[in-house]
């Protein structure tokens, strides 16, 4: 009997860590507001405001050596763009609202996964066999950069995504942009330039 019990908790500890990874993102899927699952996050009536922090960002990390490293010309794999269902916060009064809310947070995950193959593009792009860890860098940052300003702008000129049609408009931009940047997903081999 204990070693069953023990076997259970194993198992619900096993299935509580794996709960908590991030979710990679995926095109044939559109976050819902259960993925909204921070303590913090809920609707509410007797709630006077509200806010949405999207849980979405641009994952970077490679563990090579420097051989590996220099023969290396394809990262794609290497930038990941996730949501942090555990940090994700959607707080409304209402069920309009929120749903107003999660279009932006679909939305700001989608263009997330726009800067990311944004930025595998460029390291591709840059990268020689000489190239040492440092040109990462000035990359991640000054696309990390653009990609904030982007969101804040359209966050602001949809109020918050009440503007539907706006967000619509902008959101459809995002994913046209991703389909052009169609060799640079997670797992595809961008094909070689012809020079």
């Amino acid at each position: 009997m204990k070693k069953y019990t023990l076997l259970l908790c194993f198992l619900c500890a096993t299935v509580f860590l794996f709960g908590q990874e991030p979710m990679e993102w995926n095109p044939d899927y559109e976050l819902q507001l259960s993925d909204y699952q921070s303590p913090e996050s809920e609707i509410d009536s007797s709630l006077t405001s509200y806010s949405i922090y999207s849980g979405s960002k641009i994952d970077f990390s490679f563990n090579m050596n420097s051989v590996s490293f220099m023969f290396t010309k394809n990262f794609n794999s290497k930038v990941r763009a996730i949501f942090q269902k555990n940090l994700a916060v959607l707080i409304a009064p209402d069920s309009v609202t929120a749903n107003q809310l999660l279009l932006f947070g679909r939305y700001d995950f989608d263009l997330v996964e726009l800067y990311a193959r944004k930025i595998r593009k460029k390291i591709y792009e840059e990268k020689g066999a000489f190239s040492d860890s440092k040109l990462f860098q000035p990359i991640f940052n000054e696309l990390q950069e653009e990609m904030n300003t982007v969101s804040a702008q359209v966050f602001k000129a949809t109020n918050f995504g009440k503007d539907a049609v706006m967000l619509q408009k902008e959101h459809n931009k995002v994913k046209q942009e991703i389909n052009t940047l169609s060799d640079f997903c997670l797992s595809c081999k961008p094909k070689k330039s012809k020079d």
